[in-house]
């Protein structure tokens, strides 16, 4: 610390005596007249014509040998060298330079192209000026920045020092934008949907409560993009409606698990989930492609391969062949059993939803996929529609990626009267302890009573980001939420 202390305080100095000069360390405008990628790019006919440019950048590095000095200067789109010579630059700029300049400080180049007798591509300056004086070293230069609690604290840091971060932060763009471009040019209409909500819906989670001064009311930060309230959409006649935006969930944190995380959530009328599932491999496909050039990833100690055929693998069936029970079928008892001969330790408020998702998810990761998994009972699905062939089990699926639940998306309950009778088996639920289970909205009872259209509707979250680049999902948020320093 006193290192640092020491450090910031020789800038401070170098900052007054810039002041003193009457020169504005912090100036509003640049006068850049290229970027240094474009430069880079053009450099030939630059080099040729004896063109004029200024670039700005941060000063990356610096090599002083007497009447000259080396730069290297960066500004997002490039780095390229800059080559300072007293006598081109005139002495009193050259001095100023060495009693002010630092690494990680802001500063404008004009100059022209040339090549070092190395072939180094450079600009020969011919002035200089500061644009943002820094106060403090960027940490690889004086101690390293090793620690990970830190870099998550101090992202931006991180990102100067460890360029895949940077990447990471612009394939994070790119793969949302992906799902936004295919989404867009099927004709579907983004939407932004309540963040703060009277009742939670759209999933089973605990939510984050806040008070709302101006009603004066207690309110729930939405634990989904706008399941219910999309749906209603359906209802006022839009046909095919999406929403990419933040969501909350007051729960545990894990290397798969944060409580406040970007969700994607889509809504197409006239349509089902077997379509959806065709429609999905498309567009994960689609979003891979384009975002990391490649259907091929490793993840954890699994191999998936988007572009192989797709498994389909059935709730009820697997759960016979590995514990012995028929989920459609069971009881308390037999749940409690197979957790304990499957070494699950069962949670406080046990019911059968909790204790045979809590078998499910065991087995889960085994599966390396890509693949779906369909059939789930319909005591775990309280907003998919019962399916035709046995209505012990919904139309819903799930993406099933490296050992773990991708995406969710079902043919969307659109029977007011089935949906309020699982809407009420839900509240019974929480009126037992479960404060996962999902809340009653009987406002969205009365929109399906209008007339819902057949629907099908689907959501995944960047968690299916962080899998694809084989990071824990705070590697993969910019940045995440920490805990204060004492």
């Amino acid at each position: 610390m006193a290192a640092l202390d020491e450090i910031r305080a020789e800038r401070l100095r170098k900052l007054k005596l810039l002041e003193e000069r009457g020169i504005n360390p912090f100036p509003n405008r640049s006068n850049r007249t290229e970027t240094i990628g474009s430069v880079l790019s053009g450099f030939a006919e630059l080099e040729q014509k004896g063109t004029v440019v200024t670039i700005d950048g941060r000063v990356r590095a610096l090599r002083k040998h007497g009447g000259s000095a080396f730069l290297d200067i960066e500004d997002g789109s490039g780095r390229m060298q800059a080559f300072f010579k007293k006598d081109e630059i005139g002495e009193e700029a050259f001095t100023l330079f060495e009693e002010v300049l630092d690494m990680g400080d802001f500063i404008e180049v004009t100059g022209t192209a040339m090549r070092t007798k190395h072939g180094q591509e450079s600009i020969l300056a011919t002035s200089w000026r500061m644009l943002a004086k820094s106060l403090r070293p960027i940490p690889d230069e004086w101690y390293g920045f090793s620690d990970e609690e830190e870099r998550f604290r101090r992202r931006y840091l991180d990102m100067l020092i460890n360029k895949e971060v940077l990447e990471n932060a612009q394939k994070r763009s790119v793969f949302w934008n992906a799902f936004r471009s295919y989404l867009i040019e099927r004709g579907f209409v983004e939407v932004e949907t309540p963040v703060l909500e009277n009742t939670t819906g759209g999933a089973e989670a605990r939510p984050f409560v806040t008070h709302h001064n101006a009603l004066d009311i207690d309110v729930f930060l939405r634990i989904s993009a706008g399941e219910l309230w999309q749906k209603m959409l359906l209802v006022g006649g839009l046909t095919r409606t999406f929403e990419i935006g933040r969501i909350f969930r007051n729960e545990g944190m894990s290397r798969e698990h944060l409580q406040d995380y970007t969700q994607l959530e889509f809504y197409q009328a006239y349509s089902d989930y077997e379509e959806g599932m065709r429609m999905v491999q498309d567009l994960y496909r689609h979003v891979a492609k384009e975002t990391f050039g490649t259907l091929t990833f490793t993840i954890g100690e699994h191999t998936v391969d988007l572009g192989a055929e797709w498994q389909v693998y059935d709730f009820c069936e697997v759960l016979k062949r590995e514990y012995g029970i028929d989920p459609t079928n069971t009881t308390i008892e037999e749940v409690a059993a197979a957790l304990k001969k499957a070494g699950i330790e069962k949670e406080e408020a046990m019911n059968i939803e909790r204790g045979v998702d809590l078998l499910w998810k065991k087995v889960r990761k085994t599966i390396s996929g890509p693949g779906f998994l369909i059939g789930v009972p319909v005591y775990l699905e309280p907003l998919a529609k019962k399916s035709e062939k046995n209505e012990k089990v919904v139309e819903r699926f799930q993406v099933l990626l490296a050992g773990s639940e991708m995406g969710k998306g079902f043919s969307e309950l659109n029977n007011p009267i089935d949906q309020r009778e699982r809407f009420e088996h839900q509240q019974a639920l929480r009126d037992t302890g479960d404060d996962e289970a999902q809340m009653a909205d009987m406002n969205f009872v009365e929109a399906l009573e209008y007339g819902m259209p057949p629907s099908f509707g689907f959501g995944c979250s960047e968690r299916l980001f962080s899998f694809l680049m084989n990071k824990d999902v705070r590697e993969a948020q910019l940045f995440p939420l920490m805990r204060p320093r004492d």
